[in-house]
């Protein structure tokens, strides 16, 4: 058995979830990256994200393919003031693969966004493969 594997509950083996240094060093990561885009520091939110063609970013009313794409549109997009952040859920997968879930809310807006995003480690460090962000127009309940 692999170091990162264990026997999960149905009795099979797989990723260790959560080990405790790794979700240390995604929340880290995470915790970097909700900076970035608060500050609309565009260097480490580039950073964030895998360096890749393959990279895919579906936004509210957007959809990058690709870093190249990705950077083209960050370079439009300003620091999301006033942005709050609530129920942040980091699930680690072995060490080198992360899901980060979030609900996100602006003051004065009626809405709750949503945010997903699968994390990769790479011999760069923790980045970003994957991202969704939506919103929706109801109240939902902030511990679902």
């Amino acid at each position: 058995m692999n170091t990162t594997d264990r026997v999960v509950g149905n009795g099979t083996t797989g990723p260790v979830v959560d080990e405790p240094a790794v979700h240390a060093e995604v929340s880290a990561a995470f915790a970097r990256y909700e900076a970035a885009l608060l500050a609309g520091d565009h260097a480490v939110l580039d950073e964030s994200f895998w360096a890749s063609p393959a990279t895919v970013r579906f936004g509210i009313a957007d959809h990058q393919q690709g870093i190249d794409e990705l950077r083209a549109w960050r370079a439009t997009q300003g620091p999301l003031d006033g942005r709050n952040i609530q129920n942040t859920r980091i699930t680690t997968f072995g060490t080198g693969t992360a899901v980060v879930t979030t609900l996100f809310r602006y003051p004065g807006r009626p809405v709750v966004g949503r945010q997903s995003q699968t994390w990769v480690r790479m011999p760069a460090g923790w980045r970003i493969v994957s991202a969704h962000v939506s919103e929706i127009s109801t109240e939902i309940d902030p511990r679902s």
